[in-house]
């Protein structure tokens, strides 16, 4: 079975792409989602729960960003001028998982004062809630989109440097 770029990254070099690519970045957004609720939820919008969150998402979208100026002229770039996408599946997958930065780096910008700061602390948390639920949404996409064999939605030997 032929598999995505995005699944074939996760499965290189195991356990430690799957790791740094994939654990890393997911259990971040679901620890500041958890959070999330209890800060919303309990309308404590300051403390060390509050403070616990602020450094996950700037450690986040740092973090992606990372990820993102890495794999993009490493994988994407070349992957689209060599035309060696695995059908329009995998590149569904990998640009959903690269858009992940759209969401994760505002939202480090947000916790960390750059953007955001002539708005209500309720109302920064209501765009911060947007953006890391953005990201979970962006990543799930990509991991769906990841997992499917891309041969059962079109020939790949039919694409140019497709002779995999």
């Amino acid at each position: 079975m032929n598999m995505t770029h995005y699944m074939s990254l996760l499965a290189d070099n195991q356990p430690w792409n799957l790791i740094l690519f994939m654990a890393i970045p997911v259990i971040f957004a679901e620890t500041i989602t958890v959070t999330e609720f209890f800060i919303l939820f309990g309308k404590k919008l300051d403390g060390k729960l509050r403070a616990f969150n602020r450094i996950c998402s700037i450690a986040a979208g740092l973090y992606f960003t990372g990820i993102f100026l890495y794999l993009f002229p490493t994988a994407f770039v070349p992957l689209t001028i060599n035309g060696e996408w695995h059908t329009w599946v995998d590149v569904v997958a990998v640009g959903f998982y690269l858009s992940g930065v759209l969401f994760l780096l505002p939202l480090a910008f947000l916790d960390l004062g750059l953007i955001g700061r002539k708005r209500s602390e309720e109302e920064r948390m209501k765009l911060h809630f947007i953006l890391v639920s953005g990201f979970l949404v962006v990543a799930h996409i990509a991991m769906i989109f990841g997992m499917i064999n891309p041969e059962i939605v079109g020939d790949m030997a039919g694409m140019p440097g497709m002779n995999h």
